[in-house]
């Protein structure tokens, strides 16, 4: 693969981001998984776990012969192959998406953060006040420069577009199938374990890349190493907080603590120094954190495959 590839596809992302209007596969990953759910909850042959598993080796026998004839069509491959790159990065529109709430949050209209949050976040945004908004949007901001970009961005080094396209199937099937809830765990499974074995190194590069940037930044990046290896594991999630426990500790934030998510408190645990609250100038910092972070790695990748 051509080193350029990620590259242009990292700067097409910062600069088109998402429209809503063009078509995206994860739109058509999303209708496809629609499908297989109403033909899982209405068959009696296989259970639920099973059905889960039938559906997630479909979808991605379907991604893989896809992803693979597009890009091998003489002329229009290469074109295709960046087209699908640029489609399978979301770190534009995570932070465009950021800064909207952040600046509903400045402004001091908590009700127009509340639902711009909401387009964010699976958990309930509807009571949030101020403190509670600004520690959410540090939570999901962070996580998702793992999953917006690290990953998807690590397994197109590693395979190119039709390997990022094989992990976003697994990653959308878990945003979509993967909580754990009665009516989900069973359905789910698959794809919410095979997506923790996936996001395994990309969570924790994506750790080291904040921490990195940090330390440019002039940050204590020997704490915050440190801290953030004792934290994340504490997570339920293997993966998710690495780098919400590197930001969380760069920026002397506070994240975790309770939250509702479909109508149940939930407690998660403690990142970062305790009792510190996000203030607008430590959530500007942040997004700059992981805008410049999202450059070291794209400028790495290229250096990378340039010299292969």
């Amino acid at each position: 693969m051509s080193p350029f590839i990620p590259f242009i596809a990292f700067v097409l992302d910062l600069i088109l981001k998402d429209p809503q209007t063009w078509p995206h596969p994860v739109r058509w990953i999303g209708s496809f998984l629609n499908r297989m759910e109403a033909w899982a909850r209405g068959q009696s042959r296989f259970s639920l776990r099973q059905a889960g598993v039938i559906s997630l080796v479909g979808l991605l026998a379907i991604v893989w012969l896809s992803a693979s004839i597009l890009t091998s069509i003489p002329l229009f491959g290469p074109l295709i192959a960046i087209a699908l790159a640029y489609a399978g990065l979301s770190l534009g529109g995570l932070l465009e998406s950021a800064r909207d709430v952040l600046d509903a949050i400045k402004a001091d209209d908590l009700e127009a953060a509340r639902h711009k949050l909401s387009m964010l976040v699976s958990r309930d945004t509807s009571r949030m006040d101020r403190r509670e908004l600004s520690r959410s949007l540090a939570e999901t901001v962070s996580e998702n420069f793992n999953d917006g970009l690290t990953a998807p961005f690590f397994y197109l080094l590693l395979g190119g577009p039709v390997l990022l396209w094989l992990y976003k199937a697994v990653s959308t099937v878990d945003s979509m199938w993967g909580y754990q809830t009665p009516k989900w765990s069973s359905l789910g499974w698959a794809g919410a374990r095979l997506d923790d074995v996936l996001a395994f190194i990309p969570a924790r590069l994506s750790a080291g890349l904040l921490i990195l940037t940090g330390l440019l930044l002039s940050r204590n990046w020997k704490q915050v190493m440190r801290q953030t290896a004792t934290q994340a594991r504490q997570m339920k999630s293997p993966n998710a907080g690495w780098p919400m426990a590197a930001a969380a500790w760069i920026m002397e934030g506070t994240m975790g603590g309770w939250t509702e998510y479909h109508g149940q408190r939930t407690f998660k645990p403690i990142l970062g120094p305790t009792d510190m609250e996000w203030t607008e100038d430590k959530l500007t910092s942040l997004l700059t954190l992981i805008h410049i972070s999202g450059w070291i790695l794209a400028l790495a990748g290229f250096i990378i495959l340039f010299f292969l």
